[in-house]
This record gives structure tokens, sequence and C-alpha cells, in this order.
């Protein structure tokens, strides 16, 4: 089978890369080859490379910068996902759409259900739900809302606080929010299981457990104090 994934030098790109290139042909797709916000550039990249699904982890990740600028993030989060799901449908590939946990508004006190009321409560959420919808129009599509996300590849919020203990320095991380983190290399070999043969539809991927992001940082902490 043959792989396109965008949004591959992210934290989780880089991940899905790594393994889905172990068992599959992988087509790294970088804003170098393509600018997912125009759509002729997506399609002439996509029927060179034909790949039979295309995993679109491209995104504007942050919601500050969301905030910040809506229309950016409009642009990115939905327009660049449509560029991806026309160009992929005409060429008879099936989308892995990498979504998140910010379309919803984070009120229930127990984990949201796929069939879950969306009411996103931010910028961000609303672009990545508007790309949901855009993504499920497709004949063969899967969605995957992700949370916190941690792994090798590139700096994320738990490697920052390993390295801000490291130099001495205080690292500051919320105590409050109680929700469920994702090991990015579990969640590629998940999400690459479902696309062999899981039927299209929406999965929420997380690893087991709930904590606050405090709770995941300090447990980082310590296992590195143990090594």
């Amino acid at each position: 089978m043959k792989v396109a994934i965008t949004g591959s030098t992210g934290l989780f790109g880089q991940g899905l890369v790594q393994v889905v290139g172990k068992r599959h042909t992988v087509f790294s797709v970088g804003r170098a080859e393509a600018d997912i916000t125009k759509f002729d550039e997506v399609r002439t990249v996509l029927q060179s490379l034909h790949p039979d699904v295309v995993i679109h982890a491209a995104a504007i990740p942050s919601p500050d910068v969301c905030e910040d600028d809506p229309a950016q993030a409009y642009l990115v989060n939905v327009h660049g996902t449509r560029h991806i799901a026309e160009a992929a449908k005409e060429i008879g590939a099936a989308v892995a759409y990498i979504s998140t946990d910010s379309v919803f508004d984070g009120e229930k006190r127990i984990p949201y259900k796929e069939d879950g009321l969306t009411i996103p409560a931010t910028v961000y959420g609303r672009t990545k739900l508007r790309g949901e919808h855009v993504v499920a129009a497709l004949p063969r599509h899967w969605i995957f809302r992700v949370a916190v996300l941690f792994g090798p590849g590139k700096l994320n919020f738990v490697e920052k606080g390993l390295r801000a203990v490291a130099a001495g320095q205080q690292y500051v991380v919320a105590s409050d929010q109680l929700g469920h983190a994702l090991y990015t290399l579990d969640g590629a070999s998940k999400i690459l299981e479902v696309v062999e043969k899981g039927p299209s539809g929406i999965y929420h991927l997380t690893n087991q457990g709930t904590c606050t992001r405090y709770e995941l940082a300090k447990y980082a902490l310590d296992r590195r104090a143990l090594t």
C-alpha cells in the first residue's frame, strides 16, 4: 500500500512516517512538497504520487496561534483539509484525518464518545470540526480524534519540561485539566491497524488512564530520574 502523510515533519507526522514506513511505502508530504492552502500544488503532488491512502496530519495545532489569527487557522485547517480531500477523491484515495478532542467543550467529567455532541469552544476546535465534516463526505475515510500528544522526534510539552528541569529552570503546566494523553508511536500503530482493515468512521485515540498535564510531566520526570 502506498501512503502519503501530510505534516510529516510534525510531532505526530514523524511518528506516523516511522510506524507506517515499516510496512508500507510512505511518501512524506511537507511544506517543501506542497502548500496545502494551494489546491493546485496539492493536486499535482497527489496525482504524481498516486497514494492509496492519505493520512492528513498537517494543521496549525496550537490553540493560541489559532486564536491570534483565526483567518490563517481556517485557511490551513479547513481549506487545506478540503484541498487534500478533493485531490484525494480525484485519484480514488482514502483519507485518514487527524482531529482533536477540542471539538468538544470539555465540560463533561467523563470521557466523550465518538457520537457525542460536538461544541468546540475555541477557534482551533471549530476549524478541526469543519475539517471533520469535509473528510466525512468522502466515500472512504477515517477520523481520529487525539488529545495531548507526546513522543520522540520533535519538541513537545513533556520534553520541554524535562529540558527545563535539567537546566534548573521552573516549568509551569496546568494541573486542573483532567484528560487523556497519547504516545505518538502507539497512536500511529493503531491508525495503521484501522486503515488496513477498519471501517470508515470516527475513532477516539488515547493511551489508557487519565491524567493532568502536570501529572504526565511529573511522571516523565520521575522516569527520567530512574534512568
